[in-house]
């Protein structure tokens, strides 16, 4: 994914304010979603169907599946940043939040829009913690860390992990429906829409 920035960014406060505000919408965007009962995106599938089987809460399970995966960056020689760290514990922090404020929906008229906003909430919130350039988040990492090993593409690498994930969390008792479909076909591009106005680059 090529990064375009209209505007060059040197603040590290401002990056970092970026980074948070990001992540805190990431984990309200995953809240939305949840609560729409329409269907999630791969991971939190996988999520969902480990709370349901474990009894824990969504964002204790979200951080243990980010611990999990930040051991398999090992082998891997993958090093974590700042946004590393902070996308584990404030993503967490934020969906059990919302989920604990945000009731669950029952109605195909208050779902489907919680289900879109949620999509595109995520897409802008990927954006901003992406953009902010202070670490990638554990599973982005682990893409990335699987790509320079194998040589294999960064789309193939991806999508294998994607399809193992949802199949798991499926077969856990995750929800995966309409809203799993279109969040597959649309937070790349919702994701590259925004990225230009946020993204950060230092200035040559």
């Amino acid at each position: 994914m090529e990064l375009h920035p209209v505007t060059v960014r040197r603040d590290p406060a401002r990056r970092l304010i970026q980074l948070v505000v990001g992540l805190l919408l990431f984990g309200t965007s995953m809240a939305m979603m949840s609560r729409s009962l329409l269907g999630l995106n791969p991971w939190d599938v996988l999520h969902e169907g480990l709370m349901h089987r474990t009894g824990l809460t969504f964002g204790t399970v979200t951080v243990v599946t980010a611990v999990t995966v930040l051991l398999l960056w090992i082998p891997l020689r993958q090093r974590p940043g700042i946004g590393t760290i902070a996308n584990v514990v404030l993503i967490a922090v934020s969906v059990d939040v919302v989920r604990l404020l945000l009731p669950v929906q029952e109605h195909l008229a208050t779902q489907i829009p919680l289900l879109l906003g949620g999509i595109v909430l995520n897409g802008f919130a990927t954006a901003l913690y992406v953009g902010a350039r202070l670490g990638p988040g554990p599973r982005d990492g682990l893409f990335t860390g699987l790509t320079a090993r194998t040589g294999l593409s960064v789309r193939l690498v991806r999508t294998l992990i994607e399809v193992c994930v949802l199949a798991t969390g499926w077969l856990l008792g995750g929800t995966a429906g309409l809203g799993t479909i279109l969040f597959a076909v649309s937070i790349g591009p919702l994701t590259q829409l925004f990225l230009p106005w946020v993204v950060w680059r230092p200035r040559s």
